[in-house]
């Protein structure tokens, strides 16, 4: 076998993006500005929802969306045990409890039958997880929000573009927050999007991610602009960049031939591994699309003489990368430092945790790549073998 290298994650940046940028550069308006406005404009036609809000980060987003529904020191809010810490960060700025729920053992979704037990008089807001771009049983989700009357708050960082029933991610909660960071599937190096229906939301949302002042602050030093503006909130730096926009409107522009890409990998993946004794490959309910923005294999530990851990390794002595998605939030220092979870209350994360490797998946691996990988794979689990 020919050892190659195939990073875990590799953006796909052609001369359309080159250009974009090269040209944002030329027209010496590099800040949030007209391209930015672009940007939001054509999101939200995409996505099909009235109001997106480009910001700096995803984890900008989720902050700006908990701000704008009110919540408050000693308030909770419901996450999944199973994600990145930014979804459990956000909820703590408040001085709030996240108060944390299991998963499925099949897609890594909250456990939408464990929610309601977890409900209190504090309990203010759901941000469910779309593990992977396989989004969460939404139906399910808003129903019990609306029975206790708190708002259902989206953590799409996954999710661009992943279907629930037909409807795309981003038009059914409260509130949606998608990640553009370096390894989703568009990307703008660092970014992020807030999609609402809600208009004064969307109002007061542009107003705190730019320090609070007053909403078309930005165009201060443009022709249309003024030197004068008023500070209307405690706001926050949370505006993205017209460098930033002019690469995702180039990037959002093959969102689709993208997730076609990976989905083709997918398929590939699925079809050498399915009938592994060794491998689980990821399960997708039949009435969604995920976006594929993982690929999570589950390694069967009882049918290998090696861990989760050494099984990387080996992938990793062959040049391939791999990740984790994601370590539990209530394994984190910080989090059992601070809070009072208890392990045995996650007995699914506990189980599925040691056995989740993400695989490389992104446009630009080539037929080679993806052999390659699916025969070192096979290869370091024949040659441990229990």
């Amino acid at each position: 076998m020919i050892k190659m290298e195939v990073p875990f994650h590799k953006p796909y940046i052609s001369k359309e993006e080159i250009d974009e940028v090269i040209n944002c550069l030329k027209d010496g308006w590099i800040t949030m500005g007209q391209r930015t406005v672009e940007f939001e404009k054509e999101f939200s036609q995409y996505i099909g929802c009235k109001n997106s809000i480009a910001v700096n980060s995803c984890t900008s987003a989720l902050h700006l969306a908990l701000r704008v529904i009110g919540l408050k020191e000693n308030d909770e809010v419901i996450v999944p045990t199973l994600t990145f810490t930014a979804t459990g960060e956000v909820v703590c700025y408040f001085k709030a409890k996240p108060v944390l729920v299991d998963v499925e053992e099949k897609t890594h979704n909250i456990d939408v039958n464990k929610i309601e037990k977890q409900i209190t008089k504090k309990t203010k807001v759901i941000i469910p997880v779309h593990y992977g771009g396989q989004s969460c049983d939404m139906d399910e989700i808003i129903e019990i929000a609306r029975k206790y009357n708190i708002y259902v708050i989206e953590d799409a960082a996954h999710a661009l573009p992943s279907l629930y029933k037909g409807k795309k991610i981003g038009t059914i909660g409260d509130i949606t927050c998608f990640s553009f960071y370096a390894t989703k599937t568009l990307t703008t190096g660092e970014g992020g999007m807030i999609t609402t229906e809600n208009e004064n939301w969307t109002k007061k949302i542009k107003i705190l991610r730019l320090h609070g002042i007053s909403e078309d602050a930005w165009k201060r030093y443009s022709k249309e602009g003024s030197w004068y503006y008023e500070v209307v909130e405690l706001g926050y730096k949370y505006n993205t960049t017209d460098i930033n926009s002019a690469l995702g409107l180039s990037q959002l522009k093959k969102v689709e031939i993208m997730w076609k890409e990976r989905e083709k990998i997918a398929q590939r993946y699925n079809n050498a591994f399915r009938n592994s004794e060794f491998l689980e490959i990821p399960y997708i309910k039949p009435d969604r699309e995920t976006s594929w923005h993982l690929y999570v294999i589950k390694l069967n530990l009882e049918m290998l003489k090696i861990d989760r851990n050494e099984f990387i390794e080996k992938l990793k002595n062959k040049n391939i990368g791999t990740s984790v998605h994601f370590i539990p939030l209530y394994r984190h220092p910080y989090y059992l430092k601070n809070f009072t979870y208890n392990i045995k209350d996650f007995p699914v994360s506990e189980k599925i945790y040691p056995k989740i490797v993400s695989l490389p998946i992104y446009p630009g691996m080539t037929e080679k790549h993806i052999d390659y990988v699916i025969d070192v794979i096979l290869d370091v689990c024949k040659k441990f073998k229990r």
